[in-house]
């Protein structure tokens, strides 16, 4: 039982990113990747903003709001989404960056999606 409640959260998983990929992309974003893993954890999906900003996404997919979404993304998580993505830039041409939360909520074949901008703004 626990092995198939793991490859259902897997599931619900790849399905939110992909779901937030496409949101982002509707909205004019070019899509960079998705599923990175550097050596300090992995990005969701990384984006690029019509102006030019790369986005890094932390997705948080769910069946309801009983174990919360978008709050699960603690200071601690947000400092490993800073040093996932100073590795994957660290190659790269200077550019502006900003994180993002993108809280995928999925009922049967429906899912909504609410975005949280800058969430690395002022944290700590």
């Amino acid at each position: 039982m626990a092995q198939s409640t793991y490859a259902e959260n897997y599931l619900l998983a790849v399905a939110g990113e992909g779901f937030a990929a496409g949101f982002y992309e509707g909205l004019g974003y070019e899509l960079i990747d998705n599923r990175v893993r550097t050596k300090c954890g992995e990005i969701d999906v990384i984006v690029r903003d019509p102006d030019g900003t790369i986005v890094f996404v932390e997705v948080k997919s769910r069946r309801g709001r009983g174990f919360g979404a978008a709050e699960a993304v603690t200071a601690k998580k947000l400092r490993t989404m800073r040093r996932c993505a100073a590795e994957w830039l660290a190659e790269k041409p200077y550019s502006a960056v900003r994180f993002d939360v993108a809280e995928v909520l999925v009922a049967g074949e429906q899912m909504q999606i609410r975005v949280f901008e800058d969430v690395d703004d002022g944290a700590c």
